[in-house]
């Protein structure tokens, strides 16, 4: 990655200071500010009225105790996070995440990353995060909705659709999503259909949205290829996770000619060279909640590789769709010398800097997390719009606009890598062009 410019070694440093602890959080902004440099030299102001450092320091962060009943009447004691980062383009907006790993540090990564995210996808949104330490794995749908209704009953004082519009992320699906809906409801005597993204299509959901992450980065990948005059055609691929992201990231990949040979949970990873079952990994994850292994049990001729490592399968295109971190430099080298020759980030930082330096270094295709799955929170977006107009659309014009918007942010990041002198390099354009535009809001705002 680039050095940190020395006008930016303070802010950095102060960031350190400021938040011990919070690995995650430090490696976003790390990764953001040694994209800035240049931006600043062109843009003195942004120095001069401490754009950076507010943008850095969240508007509000929320932590409450979340105490809920197990089926056995046991009582179990959570920890409860918003942290409403930056609201300069419009309401703050990002999802939940209820996994035992969460806590500020990481619901604070996770938040100022949507702060660009949610600005290159062009619709007027903020940028937030929250979540639980709760666990939902293992749980049952009524200890599941005890929790999501004590979350609510604190979370509801701070959340609106013109304040703060939550959704799902991992551990979020619609099941979660309804029962805080319904608490909100309940407790607010309104029914507020904007205040939470990625509904049940019988309340206000939007059609497209359950596919929307995956979906648009399989656009921003095909974008991005069609500038090496390339494709999905044909190409094997991998896709790390069996979630959500994944399962749509496959579904979209398929349909756009490519072959998807395997994919993974906690467990391990599943390999099918006859191309994943889509319908099948849907109605064990989606509808069972099984794990990924029992794929093996209805295709004999797939392979289940016990706590098995997805990057070693030689692949041309590798999708990270799961969590964090997930690809280390050893994985990008060995992703990069069996001839990947695209990556796009389904998950949200899923590679770290030393794997990231792989990739830019050997110049291949890849999409950050930042452009390439900020498919999701924009089909969020359209779901709001739905909501405040009444209306409902028809999928194929759902994914039409979701498609147009990937096909525009990927445009937007190529064109500013391309005018900061470093053509092809998605991480600084996407920096860059999500950056610029909340400076310039807050500029705008004044110092609030």
């Amino acid at each position: 990655m680039a050095k940190l410019d020395e006008k930016l070694e303070g802010v950095y440093q102060e960031v350190l200071k400021r938040n011990p602890g919070e690995a995650e959080f430090h490696q976003a902004v790390l990764e953001v500010l040694e994209s800035l440099g240049p931006v600043v030299s062109k843009h003195p102001e942004y120095l001069e009225r401490k754009i950076i450092e507010r943008i850095c320091e969240p508007e509000r962060q929320i932590i409450f105790r979340v105490p809920w009943q197990d089926d056995k009447g046991k009582v179990h004691i959570n920890r409860g996070f918003r942290v409403e980062f930056n609201s300069a383009l419009g309401p703050y907006k990002g999802g939940l995440r209820f996994h035992p790993s969460v806590y500020l540090g990481i619901i604070k990564f996770l938040g100022f990353e949507q702060i660009f995210k949610n600005s290159l996808t062009g619709m007027p949104i903020g940028g937030g995060k929250g979540g639980s330490d709760f666990d939902p794995k293992g749980k049952s749908d009524d200890e599941v909705m005890r929790f999501c209704q004590s979350f609510m009953t604190e979370l509801y004082r701070h959340i609106g659709e013109h304040t703060d519009v939550p959704a799902g992320d991992i551990g979020v699906g619609g099941r979660e999503i309804g029962y805080m809906f319904g608490q909100y409801k309940r407790i607010t005597n309104r029914w507020e259909a904007g205040v939470l993204t990625g509904k049940g299509l019988k309340f206000g959901g939007s059609l497209v949205r359950t596919e929307a992450t995956g979906y648009g980065a399989a656009f921003f990948i095909n974008e991005a290829l069609k500038t090496r005059k390339d494709s999905f055609d044909g190409k094997t691929c991998l896709v790390s996770g069996s979630g959500n992201v994944a399962i749509y990231t496959i579904e979209k990949i398929h349909q756009l000619g490519g072959r998807c040979i395997a994919c993974s949970d906690s467990n391990g990873v599943i390999v099918d060279e006859k191309g994943l079952d889509v319908g099948l990994i849907k109605q064990l994850k989606e509808v069972e909640r099984r794990r990924i292994q029992d794929y093996a049990s209805f295709h004999k001729h797939a392979t289940y590789v016990p706590n098995g490592k997805i990057w070693e399968i030689p692949c041309q295109v590798a999708m990270p769709s799961a969590t964090q971190n997930e690809i280390n430099g050893k994985d990008a080298a060995t992703l990069v010398k069996n001839g990947c020759l695209a990556v796009g980030e389904g998950a949200n930082m899923p590679t770290t800097p030393e794997g990231v330096k792989v990739f830019l270094d050997a110049k291949i295709v890849y999409g950050p997390g930042k452009a390439a799955n900020a498919g999701g929170v924009a089909t969020s977006a359209l779901e709001m719009q739905q909501n405040a107009q009444r209306d409902s659309w028809k999928f194929d014009y759902t994914e039409k606009r979701l498609e147009d918007i990937m096909v525009n942010i990927h445009q937007l990041c190529h064109d500013i890598a391309e005018e900061y002198g470093a053509p092809g390099n998605y991480v600084l354009g996407a920096n860059i062009a999500g950056f610029t535009k909340v400076a310039d809001a807050m500029v705008a705002h004044g110092l609030v």
